[in-house]
């Protein structure tokens, strides 16, 4: 069962954040740049929220709101979960899947270090699988 550490070293993290102060749209911006559903939201070095595409769906586009006015603060989910590195795959599974989110944010002593998507999650969960399909078909044909 992989770490997430291990899901990190393989995927080189890249953390992309915006300010809770910026307006909505230049989070909307940087997510569709680097093809990304959230960004985190990082105030003093810190991480203050997460902004997610269901975020700009639930609270600007249905509410009617602008997106070029509206800070990032407004509608960032403040309560963010988040995973050490030591975490396994399989408790990150269950995070996403009880909490109906999409991303964990890892911390470390307050930093942040990355971020592990569902997607990651999946592809890990499959690639282990499949080497565990491997394995016992090599063990059946013995």
């Amino acid at each position: 069962m992989r770490t997430v550490r291990q899901l990190l070293e393989a995927k080189a993290p890249e953390v992309f954040a915006i300010g809770p102060d910026a307006p909505v749209i230049d989070a909307i911006r940087l997510m569709a740049e680097k093809c990304i559903g959230a960004v985190l939201v990082i105030q003093d070095g810190r991480l203050a929220g997460i902004l997610s595409e269901r975020d700009y769906a639930r609270k600007i586009v249905l509410q009617g709101r602008s997106s070029a006015t509206t800070p990032v603060r407004e509608i960032m989910t403040s309560d963010v979960v988040t995973i050490g590195l030591d975490e396994t795959t399989d408790r990150c599974m269950q995070l996403v899947t009880d909490r109906r989110i999409r991303h964990l944010p890892v911390t470390s002593n307050g930093q942040v270090l990355g971020v592990v998507s569902i997607g990651d999650l999946v592809k890990a969960v499959i690639e282990d699988q499949q080497v565990e399909l491997d394995q016992l078909q090599r063990y059946i044909a013995s």
